[in-house]
């Protein structure tokens, strides 16, 4: 078979998940995150974005109202990754995050990317981060790409928020 590439214009369109609670849900993409609520499919499934789209992100209860949080070392999602324009905006919400005393699971700095990680109110894994610029991106000597995982300085992501 013939090596085929996806079209470089492809993006991922939403991610849905299977929440305990509903509400619960909501009151942390919406209340929380920020997230626009677009519709509701009774009192079972919810559709958000951001900017109008359709949907980002799916909720929904119908295979998994009222069951506990998911597990981490089991399979199944790692987690979704939220892309924020700005650095200052990924920092206007980490300082949300830090007003809410809602805990973060870890902080990194990639090279190409800065990002803040922590857990739904179901355990599902949500990263929230901002791209450099495409020049700034780290390269090896051979001119491919270098990501790393480095501690993130949250003390200068939370004075950019302030700027």
């Amino acid at each position: 078979m013939d090596e085929y590439y996806v079209p470089p214009q492809t993006r991922i369109g939403h991610v849905h998940l299977k929440v305990s609670d509903l509400d619960r849900a909501l009151s942390f993409y919406r209340g929380l995150l920020g997230f626009e609520l677009t519709m509701t499919y009774g009192d079972q499934a919810a559709f958000l974005s951001a900017g109008g789209y359709h949907h980002h992100i799916g909720l929904n209860t119908w295979h998994s109202r009222g069951l506990p949080q998911a597990q981490p070392y089991t399979v199944g999602l790692y987690h979704i990754a939220i892309v924020y324009p700005t650095r200052k905006d990924l920092a206007v919400i980490f300082k949300r995050l830090r007003h809410a005393r809602y805990p973060l699971t870890g902080a990194s700095d990639h090279g190409v990317s800065e990002a803040l990680y922590l857990d739904d109110p179901d355990g599902n894994g949500v990263e929230l981060y901002w791209d450099r610029p495409k020049e700034l991106w780290p390269l090896k000597p051979d001119g491919s790409l270098e990501m790393y995982t480095m501690a993130l300085d949250l003390a200068d992501l939370l004075q950019e928020a302030d700027e």
